[in-house]
This record gives C-alpha cells, structure tokens and sequence, in this order.
C-alpha cells in the first residue's frame, strides 16, 4: 500500500513541477511509435485481416506495456517489504529509487499540467488574433480549424479541456487505483492506440474502420466508468447537479464515453459547445466568452484534486479490503 501511495503522490507533484518527460524518454511516445510501426502494415490489409491483425497486435502490445509496469512494481514492492524487514541505508536507498521510478512511469501515464497550459494556450491566442487561435487549436483537435470562428475555437477548446480531463488523468488514476501501476499503463496504450488507429472510415488516405476497430472498442470498454465517473465529479465541482440533462446531453455525441465530460462542462458553465454538423451540447446555452476557459480550467482542477483524493482512498480500502 504505502508504495502505491507514495507513487501516486509524488506523480502528481512531479506533474505539476515538471511537466511532460523527455520526447526520447516518454513511454507513451514509445507506445506511439510502436503503434505507428504495425499500424503501417494492419491497414493494408483486407477487412476481416485487417481486423485480426489489428486486434493481435493491440493484445501483443498491451501485455508488453503492462507487463512492464507490472515488473516494475513487483520489484518495488519486493525492495519495499525487504527494507522493513532489514532496514539499512542500501535497502532504503533501492527502495526510494523503485518508488521513484514507479511515480516517474506514473506521471508518464497522466497529463494534468500540459492539457491545462495547452487549452489556456488557445485562450491566449485568441486574445491575439482569430488566425492565432485556430493555429493554436490545430496543435490539439484533428478537425479542420481555418474556417472556425472566435466562439467556435474557444468551444472546441473548453471541449478538449473536458475529454482528456479524463483521458489524460481521471481515468489513469482510476486504473492506477484500481489494478496499480499495469492499470494505467493498460489504459494508456488502449487510450494511444483508439488516438491512433480508432478512426471511423477514411483518415489521411487510410482507411483505419478494420484495422483499428479492436482499439477503438477496448477504448470504449476501459474508458466507460471513468468517463462517468468525471462527468459526476465536474457537476459537483460546478455546483450543476443535473443528472437527467447530462445524461441527455451525453447522448448527443458520437462517442460513448467522450459526451459525458463534454456535457458536464457545457452544463456547468451554462455555455454551448459542440462541433459543427456533428453535435451540439447545451443548445440552449451562450456562446463561451474569454473568461469561460479560466472558469473551465478552474473546475477541471477541482476534479483532479478530488480524484486524486478517491484514488488514494480507494488504495487504501483495498489494501484492508485485502488484509480481511
């Protein structure tokens, strides 16, 4: 238990001191050039190969990411419980380092500090000028930007800010919380790999809807609980506790799980977002003004306190739980 603790604390504060690692030392780059590797080959192929092939190499690549997170911390652990029961400076010292590391892969797995500076960024662009704020947009969605107008940018950032709320922290430290450090791990390769392969149709010449329908679901399946889990803890954060309308406005969207947030977000801050011909969220609501994303970004922080909060607790009623 305490290693799983101590990990988890010290992920966040390394998070929120430093930031992303190194490009060349970032596991989840890693994942994403492994991923870029067999994708080059799986969509070549016909549909029914293509969904073998895809699904084959998600599972051979899941079990890596996660059975290294999982050597890792059964080393930790071991270091941990053979310093208690011989303590000395050198067992001390491995088991501080494991722990280290274990946060440090931890940390790899989330991403508060970088979602929050790169929505806010797209504010501060704007404050620029309309063509600095869709250049700016462009760095974090897939869809087109040049022709989006002022309200529109700033809705398509306010909308990012929410999803990866729990791509990129709720649902890792979920995982984390509830299966340790091969949890996230797992989680974040599925999450990588829906990012790179989960496109419906045609992406870029390709065509992914075979070759990556296995990500895309395992996405959906790893993602269902946390994206529900955010959605409630953005409504208490903001204060809207209207579960009838979010559940409502959660539905709009084409994704199972990515509506949640979004509409919590729009619901709280009494705003519409939505993309356009796809979705609207909270029609009824204003179009989101300068001072939305800092109330946006305000509320997504109290949820990252707060799930921080549950993922300790929870460690600690299963560790009892298992001690029973």
């Amino acid at each position: 238990m305490a290693p799983a603790l101590l990990s988890l604390l010290l992920a966040l504060w390394i998070d929120h001191r430093f930031g992303e690692p190194p490009v060349a030392v970032h596991p989840v780059v890693w994942m994403g050039r492994c991923l870029a590797f067999c994708g080059r080959y799986t969509v070549r192929c016909r549909p029914a190969p293509a969904f073998v092939l895809g699904a084959l190499a998600w599972i051979a690549g899941a079990v890596l990411a996660a059975g290294l997170a999982g050597a890792l911390q059964a080393l930790a652990l071991w270091q941990f419980a053979r310093f208690l029961a011989q303590p000395d400076a050198g067992s001390a010292l491995a088991a501080a380092a494991l722990v280290g590391a274990m946060a440090w892969l931890l940390k790899s797995m989330l991403s508060w500090r970088m979602l929050r500076e790169e929505a806010g960024a797209v504010e501060a662009a704007l404050g620029q000028s309309l063509a600095a704020g869709r250049e700016r947009l462009s760095w974090l969605v897939s869809r087109e930007t040049a022709l989006l107008g002022e309200s529109e940018v700033r809705e398509s950032a306010i909308e990012t800010l929410a999803e990866n709320l729990n791509d990129s922290v709720v649902a890792p430290l979920f995982w984390f919380a509830l299966l340790g450090l091969p949890g996230a791990a797992l989680y974040r390769f599925a999450n990588t790999a829906d990012a790179m392969w989960g496109y419906r149709g045609t992406h870029r010449g390709q065509h992914w809807e075979w070759a990556g329908k296995w990500a895309a679901r395992a996405d959906d399946a790893l993602s269902w609980l946390p994206a529900r889990l955010t959605a409630g803890l953005l409504m208490l954060a903001t204060g809207r506790l209207a579960p009838g309308a979010l559940r409502r406005e959660a539905r709009r969207t084409p994704s199972p799980n990515s509506g949640w947030p979004m509409a919590a977000m729009a619901l709280g801050l009494g705003v519409r977002l939505g993309k356009p011909g796809v979705y609207t969220l909270n029609a009824s609501g204003r179009a989101p003004l300068a001072g939305d994303m800092r109330r946006a970004q305000g509320y997504a922080s109290k949820v990252v306190v707060a799930q921080a909060a549950c993922a300790l607790a929870a460690i600690v009623f299963i560790a009892w739980i298992e001690k029973c």
